[in-house]
């Protein structure tokens, strides 16, 4: 036998090795903590949280348990939609495997390399875009005007929050959501985002806050 068939063989394995390196390395799970909100095929949105993520797949805690092979999009900050089917299930939550094309997969690492490095170099950022979805969701808007709109809070930051309603307000329009003090930031479709007057204690920011 010649010295060249175990020189090949050496660098079939080697390459075989390398790619699989490759491989993990570029589905890596991150350990971050983002919020977000899932909808199962009842349609229904629920809230969650990553315990780790990778671009081809994600385990998040949830109250709300979906089923083996059911498909799910999730919505989480700074990721945005990410759609798959559920894989594993476990007492506090599931993990899903993710569908995407390449260019998603790979849009997803570099997010991911972006996040684990603001954790290690302590950028800014942190706790501004934390978000909590609190368990009391309706609220009433309070305008200058004295008119008054029902409303739900689709989630809340220390800075500001994101309201469901059917009202149409300008830019900058100051307004009271429950008893919090606010502006209009933003408008997007069926809501709008306000930012408050003085941003919320970190001491009482979790899901029972109520503004």
């Amino acid at each position: 036998m010649s010295h060249a068939a175990p020189s090949r063989l050496r660098l079939s394995t080697a390459l075989a090795l390398s790619a699989r390196a490759e491989d993990r390395r570029r589905h890596q799970r991150v350990a971050v903590a983002l919020l977000g909100r899932y909808m199962l095929s009842d349609r229904k949105e629920y809230p969650c949280q990553t315990v780790d993520i990778s671009p081809g797949g994600v385990r998040i805690v949830c109250a709300v348990p979906g089923e083996l092979g059911e498909r799910t999009v999730i919505y989480l900050e700074h990721l945005g939609r990410i759609e798959g089917t559920i894989a594993r299930l476990m007492p506090d939550g599931f993990a899903v495997a993710i569908s995407a094309t390449p260019h998603k997969r790979e849009k997803i690492a570099s997010q991911l390399t972006w996040l684990a490095n603001r954790a290690s170099l302590g950028l800014p950022e942190d706790r501004r875009h934390e978000r909590v979805v609190p368990h009391q969701a309706a609220v009433t808007l309070r305008l200058e005007s004295g008119r008054e709109i029902p409303a739900r809070i689709v989630d809340v930051s220390l800075s500001g929050a994101a309201i469901a309603c059917d009202a149409d307000l300008p830019l900058d329009a100051a307004l009271v959501v429950g008893r919090t003090p606010c502006k209009v930031v933003r408008q997007f479709r069926g809501g709008l985002a306000v930012e408050f007057r003085l941003p919320l204690s970190p001491d009482r920011f979790d899901e029972n806050l109520v503004l």
